[in-house]
């Protein structure tokens, strides 16, 4: 029952790491087109990905040539997370 229980929540934290990598994809693509400040949707992306881009700066410089490297940073450490908690899970 508790074995059940933890692959549940595994399953779903690795999904949710999943879905935050392809939204934090998604805002950084739009972020080339400069699409409309006031749509509902860009603004959804902004909030989900803004708190973690704020995050990663503090410890980090992000933009170089212009560019900033807060969304790349993030992803790669979704995927180390996402790879810790999946042999954690295997392990188990």
């Amino acid at each position: 029952m508790i074995d059940a229980l933890l692959q549940s929540t595994f399953i779903v934290i690795i999904g949710i790491i999943t879905l935050y990598k392809w939204i934090i994809i998604i805002s950084s693509l739009l972020s080339w087109v400069k699409p409309d400040p006031y749509n509902p949707i860009v603004q959804m992306l902004s909030r989900l990905t803004e708190p973690a881009y704020a995050f990663i700066r503090r410890f980090v410089p992000t933009v170089f040539g212009g560019m900033d490297l807060a969304p790349i940073i993030v992803i790669f450490i979704l995927i180390f997370l996402e790879t810790f908690l999946s042999r954690i899970f295997i392990g188990m």
